[in-house]
């Protein structure tokens, strides 16, 4: 692999080792399946996608990137795990979903392709996935318009998360494969918040993910102790 890309080689084999499992909603994706309603509303309060020009940005199997598609939105996912896209390309033949394409290629590329080119960018469960996660940042402020919306989601870094998005998500309860995630990979508000801030991007709000594992519950709220999503905003 070209060292130039800001892509981890075994992250990416790690999720196209899983692509055929994306779209089963009981398989180690069942969790990305029962938040992407939290998230596809979150976003969707903020920056209503209906007409808008969207990027997903580390779109993996699609989960996101079709179901703001369904609102309205022309989408464009983008990943560089290859199988993991065929799976979303795929998907969207079959569930026949409108206004939704695929690309493998990295954001920084794209950036310098097509700069200002969407309404809306997201990057949600990725950038605790890549090497560098401020040039994720940087690219995703290269390609929003001014006035556009861009929306991140990560795992905080402290005891907390890894005793829950480890020890608790990948051994305990095993709702995610052992390995998905790396705690040193794992970025506090604070500091994606100066990666942000450093690319030219707003921070306008922050959100909280918790999860009830006796009920089975997700909801959002202000606490961002373990998962948590932020909207900024480019400047017009």
């Amino acid at each position: 692999m070209n060292q130039t890309v800001n892509a981890d080689p075994a992250e990416l084999a790690k999720f196209s080792e899983l692509a055929m499992r994306w779209w089963d909603p009981d398989s180690e994706f069942k969790p990305l399946h029962q938040i992407n309603p939290l998230r596809l509303d979150w976003i969707n309060t903020y920056s209503p996608l209906q007409g808008q020009t969207v990027l997903d940005v580390g779109c993996g199997g699609g989960i996101l990137s079709d179901s703001m598609a369904r609102k309205g939105a022309t989408v464009t996912g983008i990943d560089l795990a290859a199988k993991a896209l065929r799976v979303a390309q795929l998907h969207a033949l079959e569930a026949q979903t409108p206004n939704v394409a695929y690309k493998e290629i990295a954001v920084e590329a794209l950036a310098m392709l097509q700069p200002e080119s969407f309404d809306t960018v997201t990057c949600m469960e990725m950038l605790e996935h890549v090497p560098d996660p401020a040039s994720v940042a940087k690219a995703c402020h290269d390609l929003v318009k001014p006035g556009g919306w861009v929306f991140f989601s990560t795992i905080n870094r402290n005891a907390k998360a890894f005793a829950l998005a480890i020890v608790g998500a990948e051994y305990l309860l095993q709702m995610l494969p052992k390995g998905t995630h790396e705690y040193a990979k794992f970025i506090r508000p604070a500091e994606l918040a100066g990666y942000c801030r450093d690319a030219g991007l707003v921070l306008e709000h922050s959100k909280g993910l918790q999860f009830n594992p006796l009920t089975q519950r997700y909801w959002l709220d202000d606490d961002t102790s373990v998962n948590y999503m932020i909207a900024t905003r480019k400047p017009v």
